[in-house]
């Protein structure tokens, strides 16, 4: 046990005890260096039984994978110190309460903060399931998540974690907190991604109704049953996370954040509204015939009268205020479907206010997804609409609270760029294909390698020089394009090289080759002119983040260095 004001290898001193476990310490300490706290805990490698060595060996394991790991939910592993008889590992230090002390002091959590949570929590175990391989979390509940002053969530206590190998044909030890853990945690099967997304759903339980999972006669039931004040959406959810097989479980996370994004969309009442729409759309389909039948004659002079209007609603003044605009918009959509004019003025709408985020999101699928089977593909119009779109998604598309994750983005966009990637009649004189092929390759990059389920095939070396090289050629030819296909191609590239710098160091993708093109990016990026306000913030991101991004790719290759 470590004396207060004993330093650390000359760095770290010790303020105080701050939490105890087993083979362990976990001491507040101060880099005399930095200025900086740290938490620091303290692991003796000497015990005194078999079961010791496990533990000790499972708190290395844990420092270790967490040492390659960044992300905002996840604490970060600064420092390993081995004297011989001790191990020192140096991490963030997080301030603020864990969630289940929350639970004991206030009880039941409001449903719209735990969706919020849901989905920070949601973030983060797609993070450790992109991974290569797979990390499989496995002890997701209250106690192992603690909740920061400014709101934000860190997941802790990675003890239990593992790395997911697809030949296991079941794991080597039976290890999860009881109430919380999935059912293979105990049986003969495998825990993989779906696992974690068990253990999310009884955690996210817990939250929503302060029924603590873990006593002997716990019995499982939906949370409007313990209360009826929840969303019937939100208890469709926890369900299908907390599905007894597998295989009716959500597959991955990403498949999961949807939900948690769209939870009125599988509620009881929408799937009732739908029906209804389909009753109505059939009547008025045979009212329609009836009228085309009996006003064949009054055809023209409607169509005259229609266009006029919907070149009206389209045309309104910059200075209308946004739900103005979109109301406009919105009627021009309900005279014209198949326009694609009014669908671009409100995409203009968001990018020219700067939001793009939840509600955004919905009201234009809303529209979209309504009219888009009457779309001609062979249009150019629909080709640059989609792809203006999967743009939109691409570089704008944020959390509530304005954050956002890249691989979310790109998720968003792929439907999108492949409409029009993979449309047969897509017209030659649709100028942007170039560009297309380029989102196009990093979006189905994404959804081959990163955003797929536990069983995610492994992008190589050569898989990543390939869309490299694909991003470098369009960096070339974009050059004589607009300032605004250049910053955000800039862009494009910029948060690639940023999001995938520890797979791109794991499979020895050479550090030159990223930092050069990112530098290649940065001066691009500094001697182009911007008008629109959306371009310029596109640009201030990557000139603001240079440095810093930069530096978190050299740390990437400098700790992978060390850890040889």
């Amino acid at each position: 046990m470590a004396d207060i004001g004993f330093v650390v290898d000359g760095k770290y001193e010790i303020l105080k005890q701050i939490g105890k476990g087993g083979m362990s310490i976990v001491y507040l300490a101060m880099d005399k260096r930095l200025n900086k706290q740290w938490a620091v805990k303290e692991i003796r490698k000497k015990g005194n039984g078999k079961n010791d060595e496990v533990i000790v060996n499972s708190l290395l394991a844990e420092a270790n994978l967490m040492k390659r790991l960044d992300h905002p939910a996840l604490p970060r592993i600064v420092d390993i110190i081995d004297n011989g008889t001790t191990i020192y590992v140096v991490m963030d230090y997080i301030e603020g309460e864990s969630l289940d002390k929350i639970l004991l002091q206030y009880g039941a959590q409001p449903e719209d903060l735990v969706i919020e949570w849901a989905k920070q929590l949601c973030d983060a175990l797609g993070y450790l399931h992109a991974q290569k391989p797979p990390i499989i979390y496995r002890d997701m509940k209250p106690a192992n998540i603690m909740l920061k002053p400014e709101g934000n969530l860190k997941l802790i206590d990675f003890g239990i974690a593992r790395e997911y190998k697809e030949q296991n044909l079941a794991d080597t030890t039976v290890l999860g907190t009881k109430g919380y853990a999935s059912p293979e945690h105990y049986g003969s099967r495998q825990t993989d991604a779906r696992s974690d997304i068990f253990t999310l759903g009884m955690t996210l339980h817990h939250l929503l109704t302060g029924i603590d999972p873990r006593p002997a006669d716990y019995m499982y039931a939906s949370i409007r049953q313990w209360n009826p004040q929840l969303s019937d959406g939100v208890e469709a959810i926890i369900d299908k996370c907390t599905a007894i097989d597998p295989e009716y479980r959500y597959q991955s996370c990403s498949e999961l954040m949807y939900d948690l994004e769209h939870p009125d969309l599988i509620t009881k009442d929408f799937k009732k509204k739908q029906k209804r729409k389909l009753r109505l759309f059939i009547s008025s389909a045979a009212l329609a015939v009836v009228m085309l039948i009996s006003g064949f004659t009054c055809k023209a002079l409607v169509t005259k009268v229609n266009n006029s209007d919907y070149d009206t609603l389209v045309s309104v003044v910059a200075s209308t205020s946004l739900s103005e605009k979109i109301s406009s918009y919105k009627k021009a959509i309900e005279i014209y479907p198949y326009d694609t004019r009014a669908y671009m003025c409100i995409l203009d709408a968001y990018e020219n206010e700067g939001k793009f985020d939840k509600q955004e999101n919905d009201e234009f699928l809303a529209l979209y997804n309504a009219n888009k089977d009457g779309f001609d593909i062979s249009s150019v119009e629909v080709a640059k609409l989609n792809y203006r779109i999967g743009m939109m998604y691409f570089n704008y598309y944020t959390n509530d609270d304005g954050t956002y994750s890249f691989s979310n983005r790109v998720q968003k966009a792929y439907p999108f760029f492949a409409a029009d990637y993979e449309n047969e009649k897509m017209p030659a004189s649709f100028e942007n294909k170039a560009l297309l092929n380029c989102y196009y390759q990093i979006c189905s990059f994404y959804k081959k390698y990163i955003l797929s389920s536990a069983n995610v095939e492994e992008a190589s070396k050569e898989n990543y020089l390939k869309l490299i090289e694909v991003i470098e050629q369009s960096l070339d030819s974009v050059k004589d394009s607009g300032a605004y296909d250049q910053i955000t191609l800039y862009n494009g590239t910029f948060m690639f090289l940023y999001d995938q710098r520890i797979n791109l160091q794991s499979v020895n993708v050479e550090q030159d080759t990223i930092v050069s093109l990112m530098d290649k990016v940065y001066k691009n990026a500094s001697s182009i002119s911007v008008q629109k306000e959306q371009s310029k913030k596109l640009q201030s991101e990557i000139l603001d983040n240079y440095v810093e991004y930069k530096k978190a790719i050299e740390r990437t290759y400098t700790n992978a260095e060390e850890r040889k």
